[in-house]
Order: structure tokens, then sequence, then C-alpha cells
């Protein structure tokens, strides 16, 4: 069963939702915005990715601009920073069993099929 890390107010993100969905793919859609995400799931979904925590970031954010651009933080903080702020995160990210892809543009889904 596919994941889909989902912004329903991002049009990248609905996209790549819709990509799913005209391929007549199922996904459990996690609304990680309302319903923000573990410590634990952020780092699997980082290993499924095979990316650190800032590879992940949206830097066009405002809230990156305005409290952590030009700053170093550890991977552990990141994460703690991505977990208190998820609209940093960069989105549509779909899972498939040990593997995840940023599906942006949404024919990345492809990867995973």
């Amino acid at each position: 069963m596919l994941k889909i890390y989902h912004n329903p107010r991002c049009r990248k993100s609905r996209a790549g939702l819709a990509y799913l969905q005209n391929k007549g793919l199922d996904a459990e859609i996690i609304e990680y915005i309302k319903n923000p995400v573990s410590e634990e799931e952020l780092k699997e979904v980082l290993m499924k990715l095979n990316k650190k925590p800032r590879e992940i970031i949206r830097t066009q954010e405002e809230v990156y601009k305005s409290q952590f651009r030009g700053k170093n933080f550890t991977d552990h903080e990141w994460i703690k920073i991505l977990i208190e702020h998820p609209k940093l995160i960069q989105r549509p990210i779909v899972v498939k069993k040990h593997k995840a892809i940023i599906a942006d543009p949404p024919e990345n889904i492809d990867q995973l099929l």
C-alpha cells in the first residue's frame, strides 16, 4: 500500500495525489500539517528517501527565511524543527514499503511502481 504525505492546500501536493488517482492507485493519505508526524515516523521517511533532514526543507517558506536560513543545525535539531513546522517539509512524499520519493514532479511516482 502506498502512503502520500499530503497538504491539500498545496498545488504540487494535489498534483501528486491526482497522478496516483489517475493511475488507479490507492494510497493512504496523511495530512501531515493537520496531524504532524512523530520523530520516529519522520526518521523512517528520511531513511526511505535516503536524504538528510536538511535536504527536504522548503527554503522558500517565510518561517524558514525568518528563523532558520543561514543557521547550522544538527540532523536531530532539523528533525525537531520539521516536526514543529511541518510546512517546511517538501511535498508530496510518496512511500512504498522500503522506498520513498518526493513527487515533484508527479512523474517521480513512477520510480516506485
